[in-house]
């Protein structure tokens, strides 16, 4: 059986997670993501130093996300049985959260903030593999 991926359609879901990612941890959750990572957003100092450094992890985001996005397209390709759309929700909820919850459960923040801190990653990471999904589905 041959193996159809849409290039474009794994490009296009990696640069539609840095938008989502930009509206989502600017103007949606982005007062409350600086408040839990530690950042005071009227200090302008450490506001304009994270931007000098941004643009490195911009681009090793958007790399790692390309290959989420190219294996993604190719479990769901690989299949008769689901759409694209489940097959992106059963990997979100068995490998994404799990993972995202340990990684938040032993962290040293207070209760509060490690539910929000895992309240919005994983919001953040439903969306996209949300969008992943529908984007790998109907775009072939």
């Amino acid at each position: 059986m041959e193996i159809h991926v849409n290039y474009f359609a794994v490009i296009a879901g990696a640069i539609l997670s840095m938008i989502i990612g930009a509206i989502w941890y600017g103007p949606v959750f982005g007062k409350k993501w600086m408040e839990i990572i530690g950042v005071d957003p009227a200090d302008e100092e450490a506001r304009k130093k994270m931007q000098k450094t941004a643009g490195p992890l911009y681009l090793a985001q958007f790399l790692l996300t390309l290959f989420q996005v190219l294996v993604l397209a190719h479990l769901i390709a690989d299949t008769s049985r689901v759409g694209g759309l489940e097959r992106a929700l059963w990997i979100w909820a068995a490998f994404v959260i799990p993972t995202m919850a340990g990684a938040v459960m032993w962290t040293n923040q207070n209760s509060t903030l490690k539910w929000s801190r895992f309240l919005i990653q994983g919001g953040y990471q439903l969306v996209i593999f949300t969008v992943f999904g529908l984007l790998l589905q109907f775009w072939k």
